[in-house]
């Protein structure tokens, strides 16, 4: 495991438990200047973590592309990146009241065809 695989994987474990310890023990009636940005910066920290690494596994175990490691691990991050900003995004939508189910797929949608646009 090279020493990013093992910094993202470690950083996957920091940020999960970080929601986890935002989720459980913050409250945003007592201190919602803390607890919402906590809440956003954490949920996109262990989507984008999360998402990286399952990427990344996705990409190394199925190998559709003659990519070495290190082209796969990039393309996973900025994938795992894209995934945590929809999702945040998607979250904040649902927060202010604006989240319909075709909104959420067009915001996926959005990200899908960013993808597509720079992995050609």
């Amino acid at each position: 495991m090279t020493s990013l695989l093992f910094g993202i994987s470690l950083s996957a474990l920091l940020s999960t438990t970080s929601l986890l310890v935002v989720l459980f023990r913050v409250s945003p009636l007592t201190a919602p200047a803390y607890a919402l940005p906590a809440f956003f910066v954490s949920l996109f920290l262990a989507v984008s973590s999360i998402a990286t690494l399952l990427c990344y596994a996705l990409w190394r175990f199925i190998p559709l592309h003659s990519w070495d490691l290190g082209q796969i691990l990039g393309i996973s991050v900025r994938q795992g990146v894209f995934l945590g900003v929809a999702t945040v995004i998607l979250v904040l939508f649902h927060l202010l009241g604006l989240l319909t189910w075709w909104i959420a797929v067009m915001i996926y949608g959005v990200f899908i065809l960013i993808e597509l646009a720079l992995n050609s």
